[in-house]
């Protein structure tokens, strides 16, 4: 036995030296969940780009059309292929049953984000198909903003990500 060792009551030997890096653990892994709980507190911030909606609520209450809209849309049947590849965006458009849809495309390739637009002049390929020179100045995520004006200039809105490696 060394000098600081005690006896318990019940004969066993004790040295309060040893439970002396319980306080210190505990301090420490506080100390963790601070750091930790800071470093993620500095990306919320700083990695907020600051986008918002402007007149969110009057946007809020205008969304049963959107709905209308949406059910028109679907009510049409069309569907559209949306693809980015060699510089070029190109779109396939078709009909419930597989029709090709003819008509003429407007759009806009957008990063989402930066709110950076860049405008694509579409032209018939043929067979409900139409092709942009689109070349992005930077990689990542775009939105193809597309409407498809159909036959009576019914107008078929498309909403694609396509990602530029």
């Amino acid at each position: 036995m060394t000098a600081t060792t005690i006896m318990t009551d019940r004969g066993q030997p004790h040295d309060p030296s040893r439970g002396r890096w319980i306080p210190w653990a505990f301090a420490g892994a506080m100390t963790l969940v601070v750091l930790v709980n800071a470093v993620l507190v500095y990306f919320a911030i700083s990695t907020f780009t600051g986008v918002t909606v402007p007149r969110s609520y009057e946007r809020g209450r205008g969304y049963d059309g959107v709905l209308a809209e949406a059910a028109r849309q679907d009510a049409l049947g069309w569907k559209a292929d949306v693809a980015l590849a060699g510089g070029r965006l190109s779109l396939v458009a078709t009909d419930r049953e597989g029709r090709p849809v003819p008509g003429r495309v407007e759009g806009v390739l957008l990063r989402p984000l930066e709110g950076t637009e860049i405008p694509l002049a579409f032209s018939p390929v043929g067979g409900g198909r139409w092709a942009a020179d689109a070349v992005p100045p930077q990689r990542g995520q775009w939105e193809a903003r597309l409407t498809l004006f159909g036959p009576n200039e019914t107008a078929f809105d498309i909403r694609r990500r396509v990602v530029v490696p």
